[in-house]
């Protein structure tokens, strides 16, 4: 289990004192144990938000859209369906920091009239649907990270 507290941690347990921390690793171990624990770790991390800010009734309309360099990752958007339970689409075009800023360019010089037409151009690449929750896992991270907690403070 890897708690990436790497500079403390963030929402929802807004605890600068924490640090990153790696449990349960063996001589068996290896680097494809860790690149899994530090997937998971992103998984569990934006449940942890996602659970604060969704609940109930909402979560059954949420699809999460992601983008950006993780997103190409296959296993990890099926890690972040599973976690979430809810389904998980990437577009075709995963690097829309660069593509919303050709966007903002082009509606301010003419190219695009609205707001509306770019939301328009948006393609589904794939779609991750949940396969099952794995609390276990889950329940493992919340320990590791509150062992993770006032690392710092001593």
């Amino acid at each position: 289990m890897f708690v990436p507290a790497l500079t403390g941690l963030g929402a929802p347990d807004w605890d600068p004192d924490a640090r990153g921390t790696v449990f349960g690793i063996t001589r068996g171990t290896t680097r494809a144990h860790l690149v899994r624990a530090t997937l998971e770790a992103i998984a569990y991390e934006v449940r942890d938000v996602f659970d604060v800010m969704i609940t109930g009734d909402w979560r059954a309309g949420c699809t999460l859209r992601a983008d950006g360099g993780a997103s190409a990752n296959g296993l990890l958007m099926q890690l972040q369906a599973d976690q979430l339970q809810v389904p998980v689409e990437r577009p075709e075009i995963m690097e829309t920091t660069a593509l919303g800023a050709a966007f903002l360019a082009g509606l301010a010089g003419g190219v695009w009239s609205s707001p509306a037409e770019l939301a328009a151009t948006w393609r589904l690449g794939q779609r991750f649907e949940p396969q099952g929750r794995g609390d276990e896992g889950h329940d493992r991270w919340r320990r590791a990270v509150e062992r993770a907690k006032g690392w710092a403070r001593g």
